[in-house]
């Protein structure tokens, strides 16, 4: 073995490469956004009911689940919660599929309770090392919290705040 000095691959982008190559500031000097949202269950909802919770930004953007949180007090007896995106066109004119789990796969909310989000090990479809999942899209991502197997009780709540970087 010997000792080895490496960069990583945006540090090489910016000031090793020539010519210079951008960087989405997504992933370098880019500014830490917060999406609060609450919402408050109005009357019954069947199994698969969902909450839109928040639409992120058209372009780039980085979601930091680490970073994020939520209350939950859906305390119906054996519930659990998925949280992904609906149905949106990436930045090269494609549309993704909505993907109801797509970030958070069963998660058990039938105790009220705050979910730390960098203490879960469910996480679907991230980067395994850094929990985070980029979005690049045209006209944003609605991001979208459902119930899938059983009712959401009239007067369940959600509150929280996703953490995201964009420019």
């Amino acid at each position: 073995m010997a000792v080895t000095t490496q960069e990583s691959t945006q540090y090489a982008q910016i000031y090793t490469t020539q010519p210079q190559t951008n960087v989405s500031p997504a992933e370098w000097e880019g500014k830490l956004r917060v999406a609060v949202f609450d919402h408050t269950q109005s009357g019954a909802g069947d199994a698969t009911s969902s909450v839109a919770l928040c639409k992120l930004p058209a372009g780039r953007v980085r979601l930091m689940l680490p970073l994020s949180w939520m209350y939950v007090n859906w305390t119906t007896a054996s519930a659990t919660l998925d949280l992904g995106w609906d149905a949106y066109t990436n930045t090269s004119d494609t549309a993704v599929a909505a993907d109801p789990n797509g970030l958070l796969d069963g998660i058990s909310v039938e105790n009220a309770g705050v979910i730390g989000f960098e203490e879960l090990t469910t996480l679907a479809g991230l980067d395994t090392a850094g929990h985070m999942k980029v979005f690049e899209s045209k006209e944003g991502v609605v991001l979208r919290a459902t119930s899938q197997d059983v009712a959401l009780a009239d007067a369940s709540y959600i509150t929280g705040a996703l953490i995201y970087v964009r420019d």
